[in-house]
């Protein structure tokens, strides 16, 4: 089975030493990817030491263990890297967690940013991004325009109430 964080490998080749403090993430994204494996797993431990230190106390450890431990994650996707690599002291990691939660399936979209401090990464804090934009092919179908299957009547009257 690959691991959550959803690289072609299994979770003790490649997030389990992390999590478990055998090896440190040599990159932002390894972080990340890690980071989210925790939340999956439960390790809350884990998640509130990978952040800064200098934010740190700011983790609602009650909050942070519910959302994680009550949600079913679905999986997780990189959108982009900036910087981050072994020999960079910053980076940044766009990434799309799915997730659902209290009966709600959600799409987190976080610009993450990480920094390297005595050769250990730390994430920053992140930005919330917005999905892409929607648009429309066909001009929109007014309720009281003709209904385009052809049938003459109204679109509410027709195939707007199957929809």
């Amino acid at each position: 089975m690959s691991c959550p964080c959803g690289l072609e490998k299994s979770y003790e080749e490649c997030c389990g030493p992390y999590i478990e403090g055998k090896r440190r993430p040599p990159t932002a994204e390894a972080l990340m990817r890690s980071r989210y494996t925790a939340y999956v797993k439960g390790a809350i431990d884990y998640v509130i030491e990978t952040n800064d230190p200098t934010e740190k106390e700011k983790v609602d450890r009650d909050a942070t263990e519910k959302w994680s431990k009550e949600s079913e994650w679905h999986g997780l996707e990189v959108l982009e890297v900036d910087k981050g690599g072994p020999d960079d002291d910053r980076g940044s990691v766009e990434f799309i967690a799915e997730y659902t939660f209290e009966g709600e399936r959600q799409r987190h979209r976080e610009l993450a940013h990480f920094r390297k401090k005595d050769g250990r990464w730390y994430y920053r804090d992140g930005k919330m991004r917005a999905g892409e934009t929607y648009t429309r092919e066909a001009p929109k179908i007014g309720r009281n325009d003709p209904c385009p299957c052809g049938s003459g009547k109204k679109y509410k009257k027709c195939c707007a109430i199957a929809n």
